[in-house]
């Protein structure tokens, strides 16, 4: 069966056929070219710049119309003292090399480019280096408040912020540090605490339920709908990281801290354990 844009052998980017982009022939041929740039960086490079077209800066735009109220609303404390010293453009997609200049006067991170999705391992052991592998294409210009994949938008929105937070900063390189050493199983279970924390963490300030996770904070349709629509666990690492979850859909499931000092705290200790 065909679609009509078949993938061919020159495609380094590989869509599922439900991707808003698949039958798109111009954005895969975008995507590849994106992609192209990130296989060619090499440890000790600078980091490349993508030049944005008129079109992908209107989807970073419609993003942020959207997400600016939600954030004001539901992101936690740290997140918010955070994103306002990375303060992102609103207007244009800020290249990972000007953010980086942020990072490394506060953490010490680096965002790195990455072409797309790679293991666990490989993802979570960068983190113990103060290394965030970041993609740098965006999202389908018909769906900009969805995808089904991390773009753009969701590393330097959700993530990028944070990683000028020493806490969270010190909770990414915990991650790291104990997926270098985690065979297998650990390692799976790790996976999970980390999407649940980091991607799709919550707690409690006061009596409001604040985001934590990148995933939801990037993610215009969940955050708008988290506190009626999933089930809101109490937070335990154990049963978290016994917790399967989708990447393909909206969360059903989140655990909430107490605090944001709690999620920390006992996120480490199952991490140093």
């Amino acid at each position: 069966m065909s679609d009509g844009n078949p993938v061919t052998a020159s495609d380094l980017v590989q869509l599922d056929p439900d991707h808003p982009g698949f039958r798109d022939a111009a954005y895969r041929a975008r995507r590849n070219a994106i992609a192209r740039v990130a296989m060619e960086f090499r440890e000790g490079d600078a980091v490349p710049a993508v030049e944005y077209t008129e079109d992908e800066q209107s989807v970073w735009r419609t993003v942020w119309q959207h997400l600016d109220g939600l954030h004001a609303k539901y992101a936690c404390q740290a997140y918010r003292e955070c994103a306002d010293l990375v303060s992102l453009d609103r207007e244009r997609i800020p290249q990972l090399a000007e953010v980086n200049k942020v990072l490394r006067r506060t953490t010490g991170f680096t965002m790195k480019p990455v072409a797309g999705l790679v293991s666990d391992r490989t993802f979570l052991g960068h983190l113990g280096r103060g290394i965030f592998l970041a993609t740098q294409y965006i999202r389908h210009a018909s769906r900009p408040l969805y995808t089904p994949e991390p773009d753009v938008v969701h590393e330097l929105v959700g993530h990028a912020a944070t990683f000028c937070h020493p806490e969270f900063a010190r909770l990414n390189r915990l991650f790291g540090k104990a997926a270098d050493v985690a065979d297998d199983e650990r390692l799976s279970r790790i996976a999970r605490l980390y999407w649940y924390t980091l991607e799709f963490g919550a707690c409690r300030e006061g009596r409001d339920v604040k985001v934590v996770g990148a995933g939801l904070l990037s993610s215009f349709g969940e955050l708008g709908r988290f506190e009626t629509a999933c089930e809101l666990r109490a937070f335990d690492p154990d049963a978290i990281a016994s917790t399967k979850y989708d990447p393909t859909d909206y969360q059903k499931t989140l655990f909430v801290a107490d605090s944001f000092a709690e999620l920390c705290g006992r996120t480490a200790q199952y991490l140093s354990g």
